[in-house]
């Protein structure tokens, strides 16, 4: 088991994987008696019971309830101790930063949204930070140091040489290099830093349409449009954390933008992403259009034309055209990776459902060799933010259910 100490096969250790399997179960079936949790580990009565008396002592499970509905008095039930742990994630975009925190289980204990509009911060980014965990601990009645970990989400990615935010130019405030070393000294627990594509991708892989793919590609299209590459079940991040960032990637029918990295843009943003949905829409005939922020209209319009009837041609159009532009950008990442799986999310695909992602499929056979499954995302509430909570939550239980030490 990953963190065990100790010399493999010796009874520590093998009490200690024990120990974690019965946890694991609890955290997957709820509540089980100890015949149960002896029969699905595999463990004798005697041994499920003393692990349940070491996990008990150690503050890991709690005896809660009894079996119903059977002759006789009913079972003892075990379920994991939610005060075991707690862990946090942040979800940081320009007009906001959402925070949530959730106990070892997994349910979220308390959320807090923080408004950041405006060009310039009004406050520091590591104030804003601690104000949006402070607002989410108070609302789980906890305090800050009763956080195990916490996961931060940003557009872009935090380059490992240098610790600076590459990829997110248009994040304000948040491009200090010394910015992730003033994190460290004002928060109490460690911190990791992830790509927000990238954790929408981790709740999918763990919570939603991903569950059981090692090899899939994640394509987001909300504020911006972005990919995560999932290969052998892991992140591939590549060198400077920029993998994904597809749209920066030249393709057909946009404009070759140049100095991307200082326009903020490149082809496939400019052809697919959200922001070009509301002109995609007027040069196609339709009509009242919705109005609000760009990501909302987007949604708006695709949601629209995904219920269009047949006579309702330019929200037909704009739903064909939108998914012919979509497939062109994925039919280069589907070419070089070769995906199991493709799934669709962020609200500007999302909105589609599975009349987009049926276009999006009948377009990518045309255009890409292999025929990857699509998927729309299944986890539609704030997925970058529970993404940040269960990466969090990994790495919490790792350290927390290790009982070798």
């Amino acid at each position: 088991m990953a963190g065990t100490a100790g010399t493999p096969g010796t009874p520590r250790v093998l009490r200690a994987m024990n120990d974690r399997a019965a946890l694991d179960l609890l955290l997957e079936h709820g509540p089980l008696s100890r015949t149960r949790i002896g029969k699905l580990t595999g463990l004798s009565k005697p041994t499920a019971s003393q692990l349940l008396a070491r996990l008990e002592a150690a503050g890991l499970v709690l005896a809660g309830g009894t079996t119903e509905g059977r002759p006789g008095p009913g079972a003892q039930l075990y379920e994991v101790n939610p005060a075991a742990a707690y862990a946090a994630g942040l979800d940081v975009t320009p007009d906001r930063i959402l925070a949530a925190v959730a106990d070892v289980t997994g349910r979220t204990v308390g959320r807090h949204e923080l408004p950041t509009p405006g060009r310039r911060p009004a406050a520091p980014v590591v104030q804003q930070v601690t104000d949006a965990l402070d607002g989410a601990v108070k609302a789980a009645g906890l305090a800050r140091d009763d956080v195990h970990r916490l996961v931060i989400g940003t557009p872009g990615a935090f380059d490992p040489g240098t610790g600076r935010l590459r990829y997110a130019s248009h994040l304000p405030g948040w491009h200090s290099p010394t910015l992730l070393d003033d994190l460290a000294a004002a928060l109490p627990m460690p911190v990791e830093y992830e790509n927000d594509v990238n954790l929408a991708a981790v709740a999918e892989q763990r919570l939603g349409a991903a569950r059981g793919h090692d090899d899939f590609v994640l394509l987001w299209n909300q504020e911006g449009l972005g990919a995560a590459l999932v290969l052998g079940g892991r992140l591939h991040r590549g060198w400077t954390g920029g993998a994904g960032e597809v749209g920066f990637l030249p393709v057909p029918g946009a404009p070759l933008v140049r100095k991307v990295s200082r326009t903020g843009s490149g082809g496939f943003q400019e052809l697919a992403g959200s922001q070009a949905l509301a002109g995609l829409a007027r040069e196609l005939g339709v009509t009242d259009l919705p109005s609000g922020p760009y990501p909302e209209v987007a949604a708006a319009l695709v949601a629209r034309a995904a219920r269009a009837d047949s006579d309702d041609e330019p929200h037909r159009r704009l739903l064909q055209t939108y998914a012919t532009r979509l497939a062109t950008g994925l039919a280069s990442l589907v070419s070089v990776l070769d995906p199991e799986l493709v799934v669709l999310s962020g609200t500007s695909l999302t909105a589609g459902g599975e009349a987009l992602r049926d276009l999006v499929r009948d377009e990518l056979e045309e255009l890409a060799a292999s025929r990857p499954r699509l998927a729309v995302g299944d986890v539609t509430e704030h997925p970058v933010l529970r993404g940040a909570l269960e990466s969090a939550l990994a790495t919490t239980r790792d350290e927390v259910f290790d009982t070798s030490r």
